[in-house]
């Protein structure tokens, strides 16, 4: 993508104000402008996604829900195992990025892809269960993360695996062996990540342990574009819901 492009995406992080009356309506003001040049921008800032979806595993005619899936590019990440599963949902608020998320599936032929326009924190696939449930840089924007975190673990089937990969600070004293930020980057990244309804939590990491059996946690920074010394803190999870 151009300069131009990402100039398009730095405006509506940091410039353009976000109109709205419900979350919705949000997600949607902040993203609309902004979708055409959506993924180049975000490769470079959302790191880890790859590795994670790698990391999760394909179950044979398994169903799998991508929760603020957005564009539907994390699917991606799945290549040609993609057909092994009997469906995918790309579920968002922001219809604007649904729409690419549709036509990427269109293009690739992926029959078993469907995007649709839900809430995180109440969507039940047609199924009634699934195997696995990905959240990428999405809890983040959910306002009741907590929620979506449980009714994830809802859905998924006994043994299904939760795989969340986010923006995130310590907190002050974190327990076992996590990793602890110092107080710039505890205070300054929620309140810059802030500005756009972007909210890294210290709870994060804790919840999903608390809920899950912990398979795999990374704890790591990323490179933000046009910042060269800048390195933001995200991590990893994947977790494994109780026979």
């Amino acid at each position: 993508m151009s300069f131009a492009s990402d100039l398009k995406v730095i405006y509506h992080l940091a410039f353009k104000p976000v109109g709205g009356d419900n979350h919705a309506q949000r997600m949607e003001s902040f993203y609309s402008g902004q979708a055409d040049a959506y993924d180049s921008f975000r490769k470079r800032l959302l790191q880890g996604r790859e590795d994670l979806y790698e990391k999760v595993g394909i179950p044979d005619d398994g169903v799998w829900v991508d929760l603020g899936g957005g564009t539907g590019s994390n699917l991606e990440y799945l290549g040609d195992g993609i057909k092994r599963l009997k469906k995918v949902y790309v579920v968002d608020l922001a219809g604007s990025l649904l729409k690419v998320a549709t036509e990427r599936a269109k293009a690739r032929g992926w029959d078993n892809v469907e995007a649709v326009e839900a809430d995180a924190t109440t969507f039940v696939p047609a199924e009634g269960a699934a195997d696995v449930v990905t959240c990428s840089y999405s809890l983040t924007m959910i306002p009741d993360w907590f929620a979506a975190v449980d009714q994830a673990r809802t859905m998924l089937r006994p043994g299904g695996k939760l795989g969340v990969v986010d923006f995130y600070v310590s907190r002050k004293h974190p327990g076992g062996d996590l990793r602890k930020h110092g107080w710039p980057t505890r205070l300054g990244w929620p309140a810059w990540f802030g500005m756009d309804n972007v909210f890294p939590s210290a709870d994060h990491i804790p919840y999903l342990q608390r809920r899950f059996e912990t398979e795999h946690l990374l704890e790591d920074r990323a490179k933000v574009p046009y910042m060269p010394l800048v390195r933001t803190p995200y991590y990893s999870f994947i977790g494994r819901k109780a026979e």
